[in-house]
């Protein structure tokens, strides 16, 4: 009876050090999994890729990009949301992954609360095109233009939920120009549209719409950001070109699922910060026209709680329905 005892009391000691020892062997007794909701290609993916490599190379793990895609980025978030919060699922998606409850019907979980933000990795102002089939050349003759006859124009829509989405919502709101919103399953097709005068507008992060200005297919308005860019120095600011405050980025970050221990999610972080000060990186990103972002795991829940904030407010303003 005795000995019985003892091993009675020994027990919970035994199950509270399981956990313990699980977390003691993070990250090699398994493959890190890091769930990318974007085709292979796109800077989420890329900077999926980016991540996997660098938590490899620092934490002698095996890492691997996991392509989740569909429902607008939906499929792959609740591949991490129904994970164990054990460190070896990670998610590496962009800005839809905060308002994805605001624009879609079926995205029923709160990215502040389901989810462990670990870092934010980068950002890329937004920038406006047109097609090249079209005269205009100013944001103000396209407003015009389209006011007067809006049966004639359309605006492409690569996400639902992406920064472009709403982007192009404020841009309606602010102008008054209701155009056309046509929804597309990516930039690519999107960009095809354009540049062959299907579509005749569209706004997007600068790296994909930048490296086609001087081809004629397409031309840039704008840029969403506060000051021009380096890399385009010629294209205005949308404030410059007729929008006061119209300043709009997409950005990119990894998150864990709820519950992961603490020291995991920090640990993330901090590797997440080394890679984007690696000058190698910053080289990378700045030549794709990505800024590195390098934030506290709490810098980058407020801005993401001030993201979630703005968005509700811009769409609860024109009555948006999540589809």
């Amino acid at each position: 009876m005795m000995r019985r005892r003892h091993a009675l009391a020994a027990l919970p000691a035994a199950l509270l050090a399981a956990p313990a020892l699980a977390q003691a062997e993070w990250p090699r007794a398994r493959p890190l999994r890091v769930v990318c909701p974007w085709p292979p290609g796109a800077a989420n993916d890329m900077l999926a890729r980016l991540t996997a490599a660098r938590l490899q190379e620092k934490l002698g793990a095996t890492a691997v990009v996991e392509n989740r895609t569909g429902g607008a980025g939906l499929v792959g978030t609740r591949e991490v949301l129904g994970a164990a919060p054990d460190g070896y699922t990670l998610l590496a998606s962009a800005f839809n992954t905060a308002v994805m409850p605001l624009v879609l019907r079926n995205a029923n979980f709160d990215p502040q609360t389901d989810l462990e933000v670990c870092a934010r990795t980068a950002q890329a102002p937004l920038v406006m095109a047109i097609t090249g089939s079209r005269p205009q050349r100013t944001l103000t003759e396209v407003i015009e233009a389209a006011k007067a006859r809006p049966r004639d124009w359309s605006i492409a829509i690569t996400s639902i939920g992406a920064a472009s989405h709403l982007a192009t919502i404020e841009l309606n709101r602010r102008t008054g120009a209701n155009l056309e919103m046509v929804a597309y399953r990516g930039t690519q097709p999107a960009l095809q549209d354009l540049m062959a005068g299907n579509a005749h507008l569209l706004i997007d992060p600068s790296f994909n719409l930048l490296p086609h200005a001087g081809t004629g297919r397409i031309r840039i308005l704008g840029i969403a950001s506060r000051e021009r860019s380096p890399l385009a120095p010629n294209v205005p600011t949308m404030a410059e070109a007729g929008l006061p405050g119209y300043e709009f980025q997409s950005w990119y970050g990894v998150w864990a699922p709820k519950g992961t221990p603490r020291e995991i999610v920090s640990r993330v972080n901090e590797l997440m910060i080394e890679t984007m000060r690696d000058p190698a990186v910053i080289q990378r990103l700045t030549q794709q026209v990505l800024e590195p972002v390098t934030e506290s795991i709490a810098e980058t829940r407020r801005f993401i709680a001030a993201e979630i904030s703005r968005a509700a407010e811009l769409l609860q303003s024109v009555n948006y329905q999540p589809e």
